[in-house]
């Protein structure tokens, strides 16, 4: 019965429902549904054919799907499930209904199925897996058939259907899972696919294939998901190998309590600070040795890993009284090796040192595609992994070869990751250097990342004095070892004034001097010293136009022919002059006009410009191909006046803070730009 509004009086459950037609009859009314109930029939018109042909398919399919719960949830034999889910497949695969649910509800009852039988032989497991396999071809499968299809690789990891089924599955999941924070049972589920891939004969063969077959054939991944995918894969089975050991240090201070001395307020044992370190013998000062009889180690032990900690009251009052502020400390810090700390000795379990070895490897191969290098090193910048992983020798040797790669990368964007994310907190740079914890080499790597970051790093004169303060010792021994890269940097220190101190200066000379090298890089920095002076010298033309087409070279030649000490004003525009000559324009000492228009001048010369010549008053970048990278820079060039940006790769935001940074700039042409 209806009521007035055209409304049913009671509701009709849909197992109540016994059969759904079509009213086809010669003057049938239109466009109505019989369903057939207990006790009777109700008839349901629909406004057009379309509607009511949706009413049907919908109907069927809900009552068809009731029918399979009821008779999944109470199976008897299971070759007659079985067949019964082939034939529920089916029905999900031919419906002409388009929805999610029409393939997720088959999923989520063979799901339901599986969770309340735990007694299936593993026949069975596989026959269910291939029955729902076409459903998952595009569908990802639901959290609890996650869990079934995990424990199916950790206990068949050889089963073929590990390879014929899964692959799609955990293709798909890679190709176009957008948070495996929402879903981390997909997560777990790709960890142990991948796991159970370097079971096989062929162990990280297959594990790279199927890395490949994910990349495509091309240099270019056509899948943007694919590597953070991979990634947070890899973080997350990297953590769980120490996971075990960081859930049960109930007695460990935190990184905070590190650097402050103190302890937690539960538990924990009175006076037993951990330190998380790295063994370095050629580091330990004499303080260490004179302490070292007032230290009784003690080894508080999981199952996994076994680390050393030390009972030093003194210590601790130390630490304790250098600390001025609460902010969180430095993790390269709390690992950096100490006069009076003792050494961490991680010991991980077979099976997580085959997890862990399995995917530092797959972060291996990822570094080694070129298009995925940018995206992988903006990754790992702010180094996300837990300081036992960092302070575990084997980790940080393995992961070294990623590292290298960031180093060898030309492109910007790769390596200045090796840096820190943000001011105060340590890199990989500082990780790997020497004296860092993961440093296990002369200083080869090191050397590598100085060279390339000194070759596009715009602070280059912030970068020396980061040295300078930080690692001249070691800068100094590998230059008198024959590094060119680090002799080249000590000339740096020396022409950019950059050591303060006299006994420092002729330490740094002696160094140079004790090697060919060295002693040849020195003498050309006294040549150069020399025609700078000559070049500075008061006299010489106050305006200065070169020739349209004149070349760095011609610049060259022509400042080194005389005394420029009085130039203001110079005109490069219309020339071919390059970012390269930008080593000649800042040893300008009066130079307060340039004109760069239509030149070939890029962001690494406007980066030097930036720290050298801050009196500029006057820039013309017209026509130039700097863009937004080089033109912030000129944020520190406080006495500029007019600026012209006119047709360069402005963007509004970098405007926007350049006006909001040059107090003194009043003349500024942004048109034919983003800007404009």
């Amino acid at each position: 019965m209806e009521d007035p509004t055209g409304y049913m009086e009671n509701s009709i459950s849909y197992s109540a429902i016994e059969d759904v037609q079509l009213l086809s009859w010669e003057n049938a009314p239109k466009y109505c549904l019989q369903l057939t109930i207990p006790g009777g029939t109700v008839l349901l018109q629909a406004a057009n054919s379309y509607l009511r042909d949706q009413w049907f398919h919908s109907l069927q399919w809900k009552k068809k799907i009731y029918k399979y719960k009821k008779v999944l949830s109470n199976p008897s034999r299971w070759e007659v499930v079985l067949k019964e889910i082939r034939t529920l497949v089916d029905m999900a695969l031919t419906s002409p209904l388009q929805d999610d649910s029409i393939h997720q509800a088959p999923l989520e009852i063979v799901s339901k199925l599986l969770s309340e039988n735990n007694n299936l032989t593993t026949q069975d497991h596989e026959s269910i897996i291939v029955a729902i396999a076409p459903l998952l071809e595009n569908n990802h499968p639901p959290p609890d058939l996650c869990e079934f299809f995990c424990k199916h690789c950790r206990e068949r990891p050889r089963s073929m259907v590990v390879i014929e089924v899964f692959t799609p599955v955990v293709q798909r999941i890679l190709k176009h899972n957008m948070d495996f924070g929402k879903c981390p049972r997909l997560r777990l589920f790709t960890q142990e696919y991948i796991l159970s891939l370097n079971e096989l004969n062929a162990g990280m063969e297959v594990v790279k294939k199927f890395i490949h077959s994910m990349h495509g054939p091309t240099g270019q991944c056509p899948h943007p998901r694919v590597l953070p995918n991979l990634v947070a894969v890899c973080l997350a089975a990297i953590y769980s190998c120490y996971e075990e050991f960081i859930n049960s240090r109930d007695n460990s201070p935190s990184l905070k309590e590190i650097r402050n001395g103190c302890q937690q307020q539960c538990d924990r044992k009175p006076n037993l600070p951990l330190r998380l370190l790295h063994t370095s013998p050629d580091l330990v000062s004499q303080e260490a040795t004179l302490t070292e009889s007032r230290l009784k180690p003690v080894i508080v032990t999981s199952n996994e890993i076994h680390v050393e900690v030390e009972r030093n009251n003194t210590a601790n009052q130390k630490m304790t009284a250098g600390v001025g502020n609460d902010s969180e400390p430095n993790l390269i810090d709390c690992l950096m090796v100490s006069p009076t700390c003792s050494t961490i000795s991680i010991e991980l379990s077979a099976q997580a040192d085959r997890i862990l070895g399995c995917y530092v490897e797959i972060l291996k191969m990822l570094s080694d595609y070129d298009d995925w290098r940018p995206a992988l090193a903006s990754l790992l910048q702010p180094i996300p992994f837990p300081k036992e992983a960092l302070a575990h020798e084997k980790f940080t040797k393995e992961l070294k070869y990623v590292i290298q790669r960031f180093a060898e990368d030309p492109r910007q964007e790769v390596h200045s990751c090796l840096l820190s994310v943000r001011a105060g907190k340590d890199g990989w740079f500082q990780l790997y250097s020497p004296g860092g914890v993961a440093c296990d080499d002369d200083g080869e790597l090191f050397a590598s990342m100085v060279h390339i970051l000194m070759g596009s790093c715009y602070k280059t004169k912030k970068f020396l004095l980061s040295l300078a303060e930080n690692k001249l010792g070691p800068c100094m021994l590998l230059a008198l070892r024959g590094n060119q890269t680090m002799v080249e940097i000590l000339c740096l220190m020396l022409e950019y004034n950059i050591i303060d101190n006299n006994d420092t200066q002729l330490q740094i000379i002696s160094t140079l001097e004790s090697t060919d090298v060295g002693k040849r890089m020195y003498e050309q920095l006294c040549e150069r010293q020399r025609e700078l002076k000559e070049l500075q010298r008061k006299g010489g033309p106050t305006r200065l136009t070169l020739p349209s087409k004149s070349t760095d070279a011609d610049l060259a030649r022509l400042l080194s022919s005389g005394s420029f000490g009085n130039l203001e004003n110079l005109s490069l525009a219309f020339t071919n002059v390059t970012s390269a000559c930008a080593e000649h324009l800042i040893k300008l000492p009066s130079l307060k006009q340039l004109n760069l228009w239509s030149t070939q001048f890029g962001d690494a010369g406007l980066r030097l410009l930036s720290e050298h010549l801050t009196m500029l008053q006057v820039l013309n970048l017209c026509e130039t191909p700097v863009t937004d990278a080089g033109l912030l820079a000129l944020s520190s060039m406080k006495s500029l006046c007019s600026l012209n940006m006119n047709s360069t790769k402005l963007s509004a935001d970098t405007y926007e803070d350049l006006k909001a940074k040059l107090p003194n700039l009043k003349e500024v042409d942004v048109r034919y730009t983003e800007a404009w």
